[in-house]
């Protein structure tokens, strides 16, 4: 920059030193060792000096710009407003940088233009005042802020995105935590909630966010919140703290929760963050061992109270006996006995339970006929269920021979009657049936396939209450002991059956319950009026007999359970022999319409009618059947449909079919008895029921019929 002078007025144009300063400003020699571009003008802006850096800078030559006016190097969009600044430069003319905070620019002779620094200093001449202009390009300066420019709006991009990746991918933590995880303020107001939060909790973040965290509290727990806010704002953290909340739909967990406070970069408490984990499942186990142990000592205290009671029992006994020998029997004395010895066979009935809770007493397994122990049992079935509750038993064949212990049977059979009582508050009946079956691959098959809304498998687990269904590819053989009802590890199903069918026209129960009803100490009773063992003693002495059981129950449509228990015929002689499997001519070109709510359950059954010849035509439930025909004008030759459906159950289906297709033929499908459809009135008299499970034959063998 070309400084003349540190003062702010020019010096007298009359002094010698000031014509002397001037001579040596305006000198060639001076101005060529100048770096940047120098261009002299007087006070009207006309150029009278320049070198040869200037003449480089604009493209012009000394002579193109010595006399001209200088706003010939400024854009003509600047030279109004170059005139006005340089009119008042003149007016207090000092050495300065001319447009301070501007961009100034400056045009070449080709037009082009370019930013550029200038600096002005005023020089006195004999003349007047001349300015000198210093002027630099700073193109270069200017391209490099602009690309330092660009590259921090980048540097500051990139940061964002990855702290807002950073962030997603927190979020995304955070939020498929199976854990609710949530933040409040001080106040204790809900300012966060993750997935893991709505499914523990019901509520969605819309409904929780901004509501107050006693929203998740019981009313009997008023002064937690407050607590646990006042050692958030003391900046102490609460690891593991086991409490209880409430759910939206009313429920009470137990949760394990741990709070830490939330501060800001300078520190200042703001929040907390919560973490609660559902130990509800947990506790519940942790509970139902300490129940497990408090029965097992129940038990063995029973157990040694029976011994010592049975030794009782063998005293009486015996002064009985010899009592009986030494009175004469037509006396009246002998009554005395034998209300002594009935006594004594009471107690040892009372002493044979009580073992058998304690599990001290040993299974006595007898061939027995199961048609003549129920009309047994029912003698003492009708003071337990009471007037309101007919009793009804249903022999579908003139045997039914098993190997089972006589009292566990019993043990069975009242178990199940007192759910029913329970299920029926304002009477009902009460059903039992027996009929013999064969267990094919089909029929084996059907047990892993019908769960849900027909029937349910037993636990893979003795104790577990595990329920999952095993994989259709797997053998009955490879999985007999375990998903249907368990008859033992490596037990095949294939064979011949004895079905006991107990069936109620109660309540029923919803998918929930049954999933869980084989649970040790799982109970819908109140607290207190229920053990919960009832059904786990069933599942177990059918297991422990080699038998199945399966259950099938839907609310307002009653329970059945099946109980399939090894034929014995075999080993008293009385077994008849078993039928062969008619081997029909396969039916081609005939369309069954099948429809079955249960997916694993219809495509079995679709395949078996299909490797037979039949085209098969599916629909999950009656309205979509009903759809399909309105929509379809081939003819349906026989509907085989499932009573119990969504939407539209089967006998509805078939109403309204009536109309468009009078002469229509149908089968109904159902996990009830038939006999518990026709109390239900479900059914009407003369339909064809095909119950299930069923096998291959008998579905063949019925439709066959049906079809004629």
């Amino acid at each position: 920059m070309l400084r003349p002078s540190d003062h702010t007025e020019p010096a007298s144009a009359s002094s010698p030193s000031a014509k002397a300063m001037a001579e040596v400003l305006l000198s060639t020699e001076l101005l060529e060792a100048l770096p940047d571009a120098v261009v002299a003008v007087d006070r009207d802006g006309t150029i009278v000096q320049v070198n040869s850096q200037a003449q480089e800078l604009f493209g012009y030559v000394r002579d193109q710009l010595i006399g001209q006016k200088v706003e010939m190097l400024v854009p003509e969009s600047y030279r109004r407003q170059h005139h006005q600044h340089r009119e008042v430069f003149a007016q207090t003319a000092k050495t300065r940088r001319m447009g301070a905070e501007l961009d100034l620019y400056g045009r070449r002779r080709n037009g082009s233009e370019f930013p550029v620094e200038i600096s002005l200093s005023p020089v006195s001449t004999e003349n007047g005042t001349l300015v000198l202009s210093a002027i630099r390009d700073i193109s270069d300066r200017k391209r490099i802020a602009e690309e330092l420019r660009r590259a921090n709006e980048e540097l500051q991009r990139r940061t964002t995105e990855q702290l807002g990746e950073y962030r997603s991918r927190l979020a995304s933590i955070i939020d498929s935590s199976e854990d609710a995880i949530l933040s409040k303020d001080l106040n204790g107001t809900i300012t966060s909630w993750n997935r893991g939060a709505e499914r523990i909790y019901g509520y969605s973040p819309e409904e929780a966010v901004g509501k107050h965290i006693s929203l998740l509290t019981p009313g009997d727990r008023p002064g937690e919140i407050p607590e646990i806010l006042q050692k958030i704002a003391r900046g102490e953290s609460t690891e593991h703290y086991e409490s209880v909340r409430v759910t939206k739909d009313g429920r009470q967990l137990s949760v394990s929760i741990s709070v830490s406070p939330l501060r800001t970069a300078a520190g200042e408490i703001v929040g907390a963050s919560v973490i609660a984990r559902d130990i509800t499942a947990q506790k519940r186990t942790e509970s139902q061992l300490r129940q497990s142990q408090k029965m097992e000592a129940i038990g063995r205290l029973a157990g040694g109270v029976a011994h010592d009671f049975n030794n009782i029992l063998g005293i009486i006994n015996a002064c009985s006996e010899f009592l009986r020998d030494r009175i004469d029997p037509a006396s009246e004395p002998s009554v005395y006995v034998e209300n002594i010895k009935k006594a004594i066979e009471r107690g040892r009935s009372l002493t044979k339970q009580m073992m058998a809770f304690s599990r001290t007493s040993a299974v006595q397994p007898r061939i027995l006929d199961l048609n003549e122990r129920l009309r047994e049992i029912s003698k003492l079935l009708r003071p337990l269920l009471g007037d309101d509750i007919e009793i009804l038993i249903v022999p579908r064949s003139a045997t039914a021979v098993v190997e089972i212990d006589p009292g566990q049977l019993d043990q069975i059979v009242v178990n199940l009657a007192v759910n029913a009582r329970d299920a029926m508050p304002r009477g009902g009946k009460f059903i039992l049936e027996t009929g013999a079956v064969d267990f094919d691959d089909s029929f084996a098959a059907q047990q892993f396939a019908v769960v849900g809304g027909g029937v349910l498998n037993s636990p893979t687990t003795e104790g577990t209450g595990d329920h999952r269904v095993k994989p259709e590819s797997e053998s009955p053989a490879k999985t007999s002991g375990d998903a249907r009802g368990g008859g033992g590890e490596g037990r095949d199903s294939r064979g011949k059956y004895m079905l006991l069918a107990v069936s109620d026209t109660g309540s029923g129960m919803d998918e929930a319950t049954v999933s869980r009803i084989f649970e040790p100490f799982f109970t819908t009773k109140e607290a207190g009026k229920g053990t919960g063992l009832g059904l786990a003693t069933v599942y177990g002495i059918v297991k422990q007999s080699g038998g199945h059981i399966l259950v099938y129950s839907e609310p307002g449509h009653g329970t059945t359970f099946k109980i399939y228990l090894p034929s014995a015929e075999h080993k008293i002689g009385l077994a008849s022999r078993p039928e062969a499997e008619t081997v029909r001519a396969k039916r081609q070109g005939e369309t069954i319409l099948l429809v079955e709510d249960d997916e694993i359950m219809r495509s079995l059954t679709r395949k078996l009618l299909e490797e037979n010849g039949y085209t098969v035509v599916e629909a999950d439930d009656g309205k979509s059947a009903l759809e399909w025909v309105e929509s379809h004008p081939e003819p349906i030759d026989l509907l085989l449909t499932d009573v119990v459906m969504r939407r539209m159950s089967g006998p509805e289906l078939v109403e309204r079919l009536a109309a468009s297709h009078p002469n229509l033929k149908v089968v109904y499908m159902s996990g009830y008895t038939g006999e518990l459809m026709a109390n239900r009135d479900v059914l009407k008299a003369g339909v064809t029921l095909l119950e299930k499970p069923f096998s291959r034959t008998a579905l063949l063998n019925t439709i066959h019929a049906t079809m004629g």
